[in-house]
């Protein structure tokens, strides 16, 4: 009985989603009719959306869509009793369903309503505008320009085009990212790891109103290369100030530490051989491979810390110290796989069936040499696929690192500096909240404005 009942219920499901465009506008009426426009009109545009020439439907859309249009603007009426800025937005709304809805239906409107929305629409504009000019007279370019943006959404105004121009001019944001500083050597760690941070920056941060990252060169160019990889934070401002920023991203990478265990796997696994007896049939046996599987974990861990600096005074607008760590296993084997590879396992059938307890050795032995997440198949198949030698290859391994690749095929653990590279260049979000966060926060607010500036940005009495 129950089963009868849900497979009723399941058919009216579906007798429901694939009903016809003229199923669909007889529902869209009714729905109508209790008062439901929303539902209504969905319905409506699903019938068209089927038949887009069902007449019946179009109506149904037409009543619909109109329907909603008077509520809408009612409830514009009662919103602008209390906040006529919020009413304008509504305003917006109701103009960007008018359009969308062109495809179903014609959505009029009366005469009166057409001056009140002019009316709203102006009230807003007049308040923005008014708004961004006074943010602009207190020193506050973000906010004059973010305001001034608002005005232009409800009234477009081609006079404030200069304004605005020059004000987002003052409101930019620039960025400089210095190399980091590092301990002893050449600094090339500190100017990847700078270049990396850089790079995903200014990905991130393009949809930012007013932050915007300067490429390399800005800074680069203007440093020595004994500077590269010692750079103080009073240069950093100095040379964040000559490429024109009003912010500079400078931090230090401390000495890198290494921890390395290698692991050995000296084992015999079998393989399974489906052959043909003399009668034909197929008989299957396992057979003994010998094999040695070596496998080096080494274990980075690097300070770093950073600072987003105001280039104006000086002054610090985020800071973060932190320690990261990541770790690469890498795997080795000489044995070279033949014929199909999933005829390989750790151990046989019979073997599993007759010594579970032997079975389950070799298993703990493979994931303590190899991880957890590495089966034999994939080291078999890396073997197969590797031609060179096995050497440790910088631009082939170190993006699989980076992304965290459960291990490396490869008979050389990489060079310390690189863990510590690949453990640090996805450490760059925490900037990228620092300065999503700075970016509509003007520098009077930041209590970075000079003193002619503080005093300008004081209400006049």
């Amino acid at each position: 009985m129950l089963r009868r009942t849900v497979m009723g219920l399941l058919a009216l499901s579906l007798l429901g989603a694939c009903a016809g465009p003229s199923k669909l506008a007889q529902k869209s009426e009714e729905k109508l009719a209790g008062g439901e426009t929303g539902r209504a009109w969905n319905l409506a545009t699903r019938a068209l959306d089927k038949d887009p020439g069902n007449v019946r439907a179009r109506e149904a859309a037409t009543a619909a869509g109109n329907a909603m249009a008077r509520d809408w603007e009612h409830r514009i009426h009662v919103l602008a009793e209390s906040d006529t800025l919020a009413a304008a937005d509504q305003v917006l709304q109701l103009c960007d369903f008018r359009v969308s809805a062109v495809r179903y239906a014609a959505i009029t409107v009366s005469p009166e309503w057409a001056s009140e929305e002019q009316l709203y629409r102006g009230v807003a504009a007049r308040v923005h505008t008014r708004l961004g000019m006074a943010a602009l007279r207190a020193k506050r370019p973000k906010r004059g320009y973010l305001e001034l943006s608002e005005a232009q959404r409800f009234v477009p105004d081609d006079r404030m085009s200069e304004v605005m121009d020059k004000t987002y001019a003052r409101a930019l944001t620039r960025v400089a990212v210095t190399p980091f500083s590092t301990g002893p050597g050449d600094g090339e760690l500190g100017r990847e790891v700078a270049s990396e941070w850089r790079d995903r920056l200014a990905d991130h941060l393009s949809e930012t109103h007013f932050t915007r990252v300067l490429g390399s060169a800005v800074i680069e160019q203007q440093m020595s290369v004994s500077q590269l990889g010692r750079l103080d934070r009073d240069d950093a401002i100095l040379f964040g100030r000559r490429a024109g920023a009003e912010r500079v991203l400078w931090g230090s990478i401390g000495e890198p530490e290494a921890h390395t265990k290698l692991n050995l796997f000296t084992e015999v696994i079998a393989r399974r051989i489906t052959e043909k007896d003399a009668d034909g049939n197929s008989v299957t046996r396992w057979v003994d491979v010998p094999i040695e599987v070596v496998s080096r974990v080494r274990t980075v861990t690097v300070d770093v810390e950073y600072e987003v600096i105001a280039t104006k005074t000086g002054g610090t607008l985020a800071h973060s110290h932190e320690q990261r760590a990541t770790s690469a296993r890498v795997v080795w084997t000489s044995y070279v796989p033949e014929g199909d590879l999933d005829a390989y396992a750790l151990v046989s059938d019979i073997v599993r069936s007759a010594h579970p307890d032997r079975a389950k050795a070799v298993e703990t032995h493979w994931k303590e040499t190899c991880g957890d997440n590495t089966t034999l198949q994939q080291v078999l198949e890396q073997r197969r696929s590797t031609h060179g030698s096995g050497r440790y290859q910088r631009s082939e391994a170190l993006p699989r690192l980076i992304a965290g690749a459960a291990f490396v095929f490869l008979q050389d653990l990489p060079p310390a500096e690189d863990l510590a590279f690949a453990a640090l260049a996805t450490a760059w979000q925490p900037v990228q909240a620092d300065l999503a966060r700075l970016d509509e926060v003007d520098d009077v607010d930041l209590g970075l404005a000079s003193e002619s500036e503080r005093a300008d940005s004081q209400p006049r009495k």
